[in-house]
């Protein structure tokens, strides 16, 4: 991922304007970076570094996700729908 990619979305996710690390903004970049890896492997089916790294991630978006659920309901409602994760 890019350094302007990455800039843009936390500016996208942050709750404040110092907001770096926010569940809201980890779990938007966790799911930027998937969907590039997706992209990735779905044109380098053999590449196995990659598809363990992308498991990695989303076992990481999850438990993200578990925690926003359990912290906030409505900050993960809102998430979810602003990213278009389980419609």
């Amino acid at each position: 991922m890019e350094k302007q990619d990455k800039i843009n979305v936390i500016d996208a996710f942050k709750r404040h304007a110092k907001d770096t690390g926010s569940a809201e903004v980890q779990v938007a970049i966790l799911s930027a970076r998937i969907n590039q890896l997706t992209t990735h492997l779905a044109a380098n089916k053999q590449d196995a570094h990659t598809k363990r790294n992308l498991l990695r991630l989303v076992g990481q978006r999850r438990r993200m996700l578990a925690y926003l659920r359990r912290e906030d309901a409505t900050r993960y409602q809102d998430l979810i729908a602003k990213i278009g994760l389980r419609k």
